[in-house]
């Protein structure tokens, strides 16, 4: 088991590649902490572990509000001791609109959770990371920052924002032994993506389940000197 001993949190888990992400890194013997805004979500996701045979917490929580972070992290401390790896999966498409006719309320409300969800998670456990001298954040980009087309409203710019934060931490955590990296899954038969791409068949795309590895590999420690990395998976 790759995983066995760490403890994990992993933002937006109740269903695509952050449910995927939380089974695998419990199937490789991780403490598994999912976090969602769903609780209905949440509630069927530890049914499938269970009937899996694993364990998992559950805690319901916006990643956009610092209070419940501050929580979520509190919970996590309070339950492991510790935080291992945390992927900064949560996230909002928004509106697939020119950035001329996007409504403030509809920019602010994608970069509460895209950006500022990021930041705060991120900021919270990497200081209970430098604690520890080791831990590995894995946040999620996307393929449309490196080929920019029309109409991506304030998705695009927010993860621009993400891989911005995401290589400045890197270095400013080198030293303390956390690392800190990007994935970009690229086009993953999700809810999100379906939505992005209507017009396209799903099944041309991969599972969530099919793109794991990378995760994995970044939250164990065969990754032990990688970091400010960008892993494209397709």
């Amino acid at each position: 088991m790759r995983l066995k001993g760490k403890t994990a949190v992993v933002t937006g888990a109740s269903r695509g590649i952050g449910r995927a992400v939380a089974l695998k890194f419990a199937e490789e013997g991780a403490q598994v902490i999912a976090v969602a805004r769903n609780e209905e979500n949440l509630v069927s996701l530890s049914a499938e572990f269970e009937r899996k045979g694993l364990g998992c917490t559950t805690i319901a929580a916006d990643i956009s509000s610092e209070s419940q972070c501050i929580e979520v992290v509190r919970k996590t401390l309070e339950l492991s001791g510790k935080i291992d790896v945390l992927v900064n999966n949560a996230g909002l498409l928004g509106k697939r609109v020119e950035v001329t006719s996007i409504e403030l309320s509809d920019w602010k409300r994608v970069f509460e959770v895209n950006v500022e969800g990021v930041f705060i998670m991120s900021k919270l456990v990497a200081n209970e990371m430098k604690k520890q001298g080791a831990g590995s954040i894995i946040n999620i980009t996307s393929g449309v920052v490196r080929w920019p087309s029309p109409k991506w409203g304030a998705y695009l710019p927010s993860k621009f924002a993400v891989e911005g934060i995401s290589m400045m931490l890197s270095e400013e955590l080198r030293d303390a032994g956390v690392r800190v990296n990007l994935i970009d899954p690229g086009r993953t038969n999700t809810d999100m993506i379906r939505k992005a791409f209507p017009d396209i068949d799903p099944s041309t795309y991969k599972l969530p389940a099919e793109i794991t590895d990378p995760f994995v590999f970044l939250a164990s420690d065969e990754s032990g000197l990688v970091t400010g990395t960008r892993i494209q998976i397709r």
